[in-house]
């Protein structure tokens, strides 16, 4: 792991280099919440995928994921200050323009750093996120409830559980990710939508229950299309290899 400092916030990153000839056309990686780096990317071989295919990866754990520094305040956690915290990776490390893949979570920090640095961002792969980028905001508030109690047998509700079993398994600051949930719930209108001009991939898996429709938001982008994830729900679509294959075909198609 190597770190640098994104306005005084610790953050962890991997920087891989491909395994043959370098396209030269490097992919920033956004992991998704409750996750890191290492869950959402290098477990389930997008890395690897990545770097075979002659890209460079960078992946980092989002503020109060993984080996960043945790921070406890809901505003310290909106969006456009974890897309500040990517764009500040890209400044850090000399890289003008890339391509950028976020999951869930990272599909919105993706789509704001689209928007407000658009010439850092070559093309736009929003994973595990659809229209509910723009009505509504992904996962309820119960989650953030969730991360608070004492112990997962005082909950019943199934996605609480998923999401405070996750974030045992991945040993994560529990209260840290409250806070998350609490500061991160922004949308976009569709009007900004409209402002993000690059080529934009939405790929969703088909029983996710979480993204909402990939193709209602697809549509909105001037330069968007769909992929659908069959018979993946949010969790299961993240390594899937239709996901990962239709990622490979749009970065060798996209302008």
């Amino acid at each position: 792991m190597q770190f640098f400092s994104s306005d005084g916030v610790r953050i962890a990153y991997i920087d891989v280099a491909p395994t043959g000839p370098d396209l030269g056309e490097p992919i920033l990686l956004i992991h998704g919440f409750a996750s890191n780096h290492a869950v959402n990317w290098v477990n389930t071989l997008w890395v690897k995928t990545l770097t075979h295919a002659g890209r460079r990866v960078i992946a980092f754990d989002n503020r109060g994921h993984g080996q960043s520094q945790a921070v406890y305040e809901p505003e310290e956690f909106h969006t456009q200050h974890m897309a500040e915290d990517a764009r500040r990776l890209l400044d850090h490390l000399g890289l003008g323009r890339v391509d950028v893949m976020g999951y869930s979570m990272g599909a919105r920090i993706t789509s704001y750093l689209a928007l407000s640095h658009p010439e850092r961002v070559r093309s736009a792969i929003l994973g595990g996120l659809g229209h509910h980028l723009v009505m509504g905001v992904g996962l309820p508030t119960g989650i953030a409830d969730a991360m608070e109690v004492a112990s997962l047998d005082q909950l019943t509700d199934p996605m609480q559980r998923m999401f405070r079993a996750f974030a045992e398994t991945t040993k994560s600051d529990l209260r840290s990710l409250a806070a998350c949930i609490r500061g991160s719930r922004q949308t976009l209108a569709e009007a900004d939508i409209a402002r993000i001009a690059m080529p934009v991939l939405v790929a969703v898996g088909t029983k996710d229950a979480v993204a909402g429709d990939a193709h209602k938001l697809a549509a909105l982008f001037p330069n968007g299309r769909a992929l659908d994830i069959p018979d993946r729900d949010h969790n299961l679509a993240v390594g899937d290899k239709v996901y990962k294959a239709g990622v490979l075909a749009f970065l060798e198609e996209r302008a």
